[in-house]
């Protein structure tokens, strides 16, 4: 069995912590942060039965920034 390391960010939103994994569109929710990391686990174990590694996208030294934005 083969192993990676993926980047995952988790926050709370309303009452659910959300964690997403930033080298591939997958995320998952529960009502506690360590539920939602279980979920993730899961969801991303699930994702690479059938997807190939080469899609995964390399996320070195994320950092958490603030952006702002104008909209009409």
């Amino acid at each position: 069995m083969n192993s990676i390391k993926l980047e995952c960010v988790v926050w709370k939103e309303g009452r659910y912590f959300v964690a997403q994994c930033l080298n591939v569109d997958v995320s998952s929710f529960a009502t506690t942060e360590k539920k939602a990391l279980k979920n993730l686990k899961e969801a991303l174990e699930l994702y690479f039965e059938d997807a190939k590694l080469a899609k995964l996208a390399p996320v070195e030294k994320p950092e958490l920034t603030r952006l702002s934005i104008q909209y009409a």
